[in-house]
């Protein structure tokens, strides 16, 4: 996988861009102006984020997987130590699939009926290879979604989802939040040396 170099990075307009960001050159980005993307975040290859109006914010220590692709009119946003694995689809808006209205972005607004709701994934989230995620869904702080999920729904902190329907199958460890702050000590030893 190439790299982006920094150069080119900043020449893409995005909103913002931090310290340590690795973007593979394969990675397709529309509406790069609403797109922040912290420190520590790494984009692999043929990932696609496409961001509307509401953006899309990526905090820091993400990884976004090789085929991923968040896509949408409302907000994305991806609090920190997220990852998302590979072919996983993230969606901020929605076509009507009723049949009452046409479909597709080619057909004009007033023929069209998309909705869209923001998708939040708060921190420590982990969602599994080809999983997708609705609009108007809320991963709270710990969740992990298992491999070829559907995500309907908002899911309460530090629960293992998995399936279609979607499951709570058991608890997660918290283990993770001791190890944050190690990373946030280290990360602070490291930037006053």
């Amino acid at each position: 996988m190439s790299y982006l170099t920094r150069d080119q990075i900043e020449a893409m307009g995005f909103a913002s861009v931090g310290n340590n960001v690795l973007i593979s050159d394969r990675a397709s980005f529309y509406g790069a102006d609403r797109i922040s993307i912290g420190n520590n975040v790494r984009i692999d290859d043929y990932a696609v984020l496409s961001a509307g109006l509401g953006g899309i914010e990526i905090g820091n220590y993400i990884h976004i997987a090789i085929y991923s692709s968040l896509v949408g009119a409302g907000k994305i946003c991806l609090c920190d130590f997220c990852n998302i694995s590979s072919r996983v689809s993230i969606y901020s808006s929605n076509d009507d699939y009723s049949g009452a209205f046409l479909t597709n972005s080619m057909v004009p607004n007033i023929f069209s009926c998309v909705t869209q709701a923001d998708v939040i994934l708060m921190k420590h989230v982990i969602i599994g290879s080809g999983s997708i995620v609705l609009p108007g869904v809320v991963l709270h702080e710990g969740v992990a979604i298992g491999a070829l999920s559907l995500v309907k729904k908002s899911c309460d902190p530090y629960g293992i989802y998995c399936g279609n329907p979607l499951k709570r199958i058991k608890e997660r460890k918290m283990d993770l939040i001791e190890l944050e702050q190690k990373i946030t000590e280290m990360t602070k030893l490291d930037e006053s040396n």
